[in-house]
């Protein structure tokens, strides 16, 4: 049986937060130093970007970040579990931020192009 439209909208977001899960599982040792900021940031943002495509209408871009923020904060609380990881709340606002970019250049990229839902 194939999956609604609605809910196949929301498969690429599940998706993407599994790959966050998992590299927020990745021990401390595991993780290079100095890109954690821009992983951080380039991965919120493509969840941003997904979770307004599954939210259906570029106005829905700060609902959309507010979603992947949250999300975010889940994730510091994961890596509390992971040896070498500590949830930091600069991490978390840089999540935010990301969100906040990724969802904003969709909804305005859409908007330019006429374009209703993403």
């Amino acid at each position: 049986m194939p999956l609604s439209r609605g809910v196949a909208r929301w498969v690429p977001s599940a998706a993407w937060m599994t790959v966050i899960f998992w590299l927020s599982s990745r021990p401390g040792s595991d993780v290079p130093s100095g890109i954690a900021p821009y992983a951080h940031f380039v991965a919120y943002a493509v969840l941003g970007v997904l979770l307004l495509h599954g939210l259906s209408h570029p106005s829905r871009w700060i609902p959309a970040a507010a979603l992947a923020s949250l999300y975010g904060v889940t994730d510091e609380f994961h890596q509390a579990f992971v040896p070498g990881r500590t949830p930091d709340p600069m991490d978390w606002a840089i999540d935010t931020l990301g969100a906040l970019v990724g969802a904003a250049l969709l909804a305005w990229w859409l908007a330019r192009n006429g374009e209703g839902a993403p």
